[in-house]
């Protein structure tokens, strides 16, 4: 079982840029494909972005694309998203979460979660 820890999180202005982490212990990470999500007030939890094993493919909800960037480095175990031009909307507890492959993204292992607020 791995062990996922995420930090990162903030307040920010609308427009702004954050990076959250998430690093894992108790295997190495290159053994599973690592995801975000997110969840807001009032809202069901939901899907932000994906990575493959390797990194070679990722995935990202349309609220999201082109403004954030998933990524992971292996010598460090640990995983990324970088977020720019936050909005209001994109206020929420953010998760990590690793599963053995991308197609089972969500029905791993999770993080804690960090919180993000992105004020207007």
């Amino acid at each position: 079982q791995v062990q996922l820890v995420e930090s990162g999180g903030g307040l920010v202005q609308a427009g702004g840029s954050l990076r959250l982490s998430c690093a894992a212990s108790g295997r190495t990470l290159s053994s599973y494909a690592m995801g975000w999500f997110r969840q807001a007030p009032g809202k069901e939890r939901e899907f932000v972005a994906a990575i493959g094993n390797s990194g070679g493919s990722s995935r990202y909800a349309d609220s999201v694309k082109g403004r954030f960037t998933i990524s992971r480095d292996g010598a460090k175990n640990t995983a990324y998203l970088q977020m720019k031009s936050l909005e209001p909307e994109d206020t929420a507890v953010y998760y990590c979460t690793a599963s053995p492959n991308i197609a089972t993204i969500g029905f791993g292992s999770w993080g804690q979660g960090t919180q993000v607020t992105v004020s207007s």
